[in-house]
């Protein structure tokens, strides 16, 4: 992987720069400006200043205005500063020309994110997710710190005498860019062949602003030890675990990668396997940090990234995290009235998981429907599909007849069937109507003489 930017570490210095705008007061960039501090630390910088420009809106040429950037490229020298990151993806343009006046390097929040997500990139889904994101964003900002890129691969040679090396760099950028999406495509097929040995299980997602502490709630729901940490972007890989809500009530528990502010596009492009994972499930569950100051905006944040991913539309259930940590208990009782279908908990302490579990069970089951029909008894795989895909609240053993059954002239013979009365979630419901809908013309025979034997 080459990037224009070295990987920030150890003990590197760097300066925040910051936008204010009509569109954003002051008070709401300092608030950013102490995430991008946050994701700067976990990058492995230290921030020793920040830097802020009140403009009507960012100035094309340089985003920050030519006067500003040489108050940074004084302050850059004076500090002896190593990076310079801004709050705001940058243009191409605007990277240029701010480059040809610091001399240090350049990060914009989204070069900053891709960087952390980099270095925390383990299984070969995520990494090659990363690296594509990556290239994706770098292959318009090809500047003079590339000119190494042609010698890391073949076949250069066959290309025009006359050809630019930014253009030839390109080229090589198209064809990594190719080769890792094919890698994806096939990531993406052995998640859906897994996604179907599933659909016995009603499936869960558990979405949230970064270090809202999902890992943890999803450790404290399935009694296991997954890497939970107090840092931005722990994970992610989505992590599946069966999760016990009651008694022969279990569901399949993901915990998918923290959403942020300002999240580039380009990384929800690339993370689509992943992220499918939020899409394809049943039911998803919004972890907010309760005791974070911003915890509305980073709650808006959350839907406007899930109607992005076509998600905004699932049942959701409203869970309010760290509520022992909470200092200020009125606004506790002010959100349990403004929320009343919330489920509020401390995952680290235990605290209202049982709760949070009836709550979870409930709105599985809003929407369940209910449905009686039956079953030729010579259908041992359709009677077991309604058990593997539904609760089976009642189950006999009768005769019933169908004059369409089998189309022949035997028709009429009473047979041996089940009457199974059973509850389903819609998607379960709609694959065993399916599968269900050669017997719908079974009709009992009512006789006194024909035994009728529950199970």
């Amino acid at each position: 992987m080459f990037t224009p930017e070295e990987k920030t570490k150890g003990a590197e210095t760097a300066i925040i720069v910051g936008v204010i705008t009509p569109q954003q007061s002051r008070f709401e960039v300092r608030d950013h400006l102490n995430e991008l501090e946050h994701l700067a630390r976990t990058a492995g910088a230290e921030v020793t200043d920040r830097l802020t420009q009140s403009l009507n809106s960012p100035d094309p040429a340089t985003f920050i205005g030519s006067g500003k950037v040489n108050e940074l490229a004084r302050l850059t020298k004076e500090k002896d500063t190593d990076l310079v990151i801004f709050d705001d993806e940058l243009s191409p343009v605007q990277v240029k020309n701010i480059e040809q006046e610091i001399d240090c390097k350049l990060l914009d929040r989204t070069g900053l994110i891709l960087d952390i997500f980099a270095s925390r990139a383990q299984t070969r889904a995520a990494k090659t997710q990363v690296e594509l994101a990556q290239l994706d964003y770098l292959r318009s900002r090809l500047t003079r710190r590339w000119t190494h890129l042609s010698r890391q691969e073949g076949g250069i040679g066959t290309k025009g005498p006359g050809e630019k090396q930014i253009e030839m760099d390109r080229r090589i950028i198209d064809k990594r860019m190719a080769k890792l999406r094919d890698e994806l495509e096939k990531i993406d097929q052995q998640r859906q062949t897994q996604r179907k040995g599933r659909e016995a299980y009603t499936t869960v997602s558990l979405v949230g602003y970064t270090n809202a502490g999902k890992s943890t709630l999803l450790n404290a729901l399935a009694d296991e030890e997954l890497l939970a940490e107090d840092r931005l972007f722990a994970t992610l890989d989505a992590t599946t675990r069966t999760v016990e809500l009651d008694d022969n009530k279990e569901v399949l528990m993901s915990d998918t990668v923290g959403f942020i502010r300002k999240l580039p596009h380009r990384l929800i492009e690339s993370f689509k396997s992943t992220l499918d994972e939020v899409r394809a499930s049943d039911v998803l569950v919004h972890v907010v940090d309760v005791t974070h100051p911003n915890f509305r905006e980073q709650t808006e944040v959350v839907g406007r990234t899930l109607k992005e991913l076509e998600s905004g539309d699932k049942p959701t259930l409203l869970v309010f995290n760290k509520i022992d940590a909470l200092e200020d208990r009125g606004l506790l009782r002010a959100l349990r009235d403004e929320y009343p279908e919330a489920s509020f908990i401390s995952a680290l302490r235990g605290i209202g998981l049982e709760q949070l579990k009836k709550d979870l069970l409930a709105l599985i089951e809003k929407d369940y429907v209910e449905r009686v029909t039956y079953v030729p008894v010579s259908e041992p795989e359709a009677i077991a599909k309604i058990h593997r895909l539904a609760d089976v609240v009642s189950e006999d053993y009768m005769y019933a007849e169908n004059g369409e059954y089998g189309k022949n002239e035997t028709g009429k013979t009473p047979q041996a069937v089940a009457r199974m009365r059973f509850r389903a979630a819609p998607r379960n419901d709609a694959r065993l109507r399916k599968t269900l809908e050669a017997f719908a013309e079974l009709r009992p025979v009512v006789d006194d003489e024909v035994p009728v034997r529950e199970s």
